[in-house]
């Protein structure tokens, strides 16, 4: 245990001393800061762009009060300068385009004949909320063609605002699922990100030894596996280290900022709520947006959260650096570790696109509980479902397997690497790995 002890103290040190780790320990959480700001001032700015539409309306269906001004969109009557005047007028001015809407016999046939006329392609946003007018201002028409009051219509309206609550009474909202979504989608790519960094930094770190040969002489007094194990450990530490203080860094990078230039943290943090989730904001708490979000983040299971999140990100690093490791040391140079990278990788990317894909929309689905127990993927599936509710009985199932598949791939990866570390000048292949697996000596 000394032995192993010497080598994470050695692979942490040289790690934390490296001029790139302290560049980008402190030089990231600016750049996430930086560009977390960049994307609201430019997503701000083009809000604050107002556009210019002309419509020209021969149908004689529409009014000016169906075509009101918001605060990016400004419509324009030109009806009266004619379709090919008002082209020419869009064409050569600033306008965002034009919409002509033709004189036809029946309503189904105006719905299929309107059109719009831009220099460049139009926004969705854009296209859609003029798609919404016309199909609204059509359909009133027809009502009221059929002799039906659309005013009672609008009368017997009502919003539902379904309350849901678990069985021991627990009450949740869509605001809080919206949040979930969030905090697991950003635990599941954290945790991907982290097994790229240092899992290849690792596998680095053998391949650098085995060429400067200085591996010959470190395995002629500790054995391989430990050797394999303080690699991984010590670089998990530097990691973790890099992370708690990104963490913090960012925290106080990002209130000082909003402080200082006035950022309403309330508009950044519900800018890509859906129109569902801020509803909900606003029954709730007077509608003070960031009370309500606090309020719902508290809510959370935070403590167990932060436990599992540890847990896995742990598990699943070292179980995918042990692979890094023995490709490592499997090869002469970083060129040739191509060949096995993607089978090592797939599972993992495999884990985000199932993550996204099922445990978003079906955190309980079947789908979602096997793969949040299949080891290769399970720590990036599980930590986004855990904020979704997970039993004690299902988690004790997903950390006993990774604990297990853990301590046999690292126990298969210190066969391979025992071997590889001192085998130079061939490219390996996989039929190589199968006999280093089956060696004996």
């Amino acid at each position: 245990m000394s032995k192993l002890k010497l080598i994470i103290e050695r692979e942490f040190i040289a790690k934390v001393r490296n001029k790139s780790f302290i560049v980008m320990t402190f030089l990231s959480p600016l750049i996430m800061v930086g560009m977390g700001f960049l994307v609201y001032f430019l997503m701000k700015k083009n809000n604050e762009k107002v556009k210019e539409i002309v419509y020209i309306d021969n149908s004689g269906l529409f009014s000016k009060e169906d075509f009101k001004d918001s605060k990016t969109v400004h419509y324009l009557d030109f009806t009266s300068k004619g379709i090919e005047d008002t082209k020419q007028k869009v064409e050569q001015g600033n306008y965002y385009g034009a919409l002509i809407i033709p004189k036809q016999d029946s309503l189904e046939l105006l719905a299929k004949s309107i059109e719009f006329y831009s220099k460049d392609s139009p926004g969705m946003s854009v296209m859609n909320a003029l798609e919404n007018k016309i199909e609204t201002k059509i359909r009133n028409q027809k009502l009221n063609d059929f002799g039906i009051d659309i005013n009672k219509i609008n009368a017997s309206r009502i919003q539902s605002d379904i309350k849901m609550y678990n069985f021991s009474g627990e009450e949740s909202s869509k605001l809080i699922n919206g949040l979930k979504i969030g905090v697991g989608a950003i635990a599941g790519y954290f945790l991907m990100m982290f097994v790229m960094i240092y899992g290849t930094s690792v596998m680095r770190s053998v391949i650098e030894e085995k060429t400067s040969r200085i591996i010959e002489v470190i395995v002629s007094s500790v054995k391989p596996f430990q050797l394999m194990l303080g690699k991984i450990i010590g670089n998990a530490s530097a990691g973790l280290l890099q992370f708690f203080i990104w963490g913090i860094l960012i925290f106080i990078l990002g209130t000082l900022t909003t402080s200082l230039l006035g950022i309403n943290m309330a508009e950044m943090q519900t800018a890509n709520l859906s129109a569902e989730q801020l509803e909900a904001a606003k029954n709730v708490a007077g509608g003070d947006k960031m009370q309500v979000l606090i309020q719902e983040v508290l809510r959370l299971p935070l403590l167990k959260l932060f436990v599992l999140f540890i847990f896995y990100f742990l598990g699943g690093y070292m179980l995918y650096s042990s692979l890094f490791a023995a490709v490592g040391a499997a090869v002469d140079n970083e060129t040739d570790t191509q060949q096995f990278m993607l089978p090592i990788m797939l599972p993992l990317i495999l884990g985000v696109y199932v993550g996204f894909a099922t445990v978003i929309n079906d955190p309980h689905g079947p789908i979602s509980v096997a793969f949040s127990h299949i080891p290769l993927t399970s720590p990036i599936v599980m930590l986004m479902r855990v904020p979704f509710g997970v039993t004690w009985t299902e988690l004790a199932i997903s950390m006993s397997l990774l604990l297990v598949t853990f301590m046999f791939m690292v126990w298969l990866a210190a066969k391979i690497y025992r071997v590889g570390i001192l085998m130079y000048g061939k490219k390996p292949t996989y039929k190589d790995l199968y006999k280093w697996l089956k060696y004996k000596g």
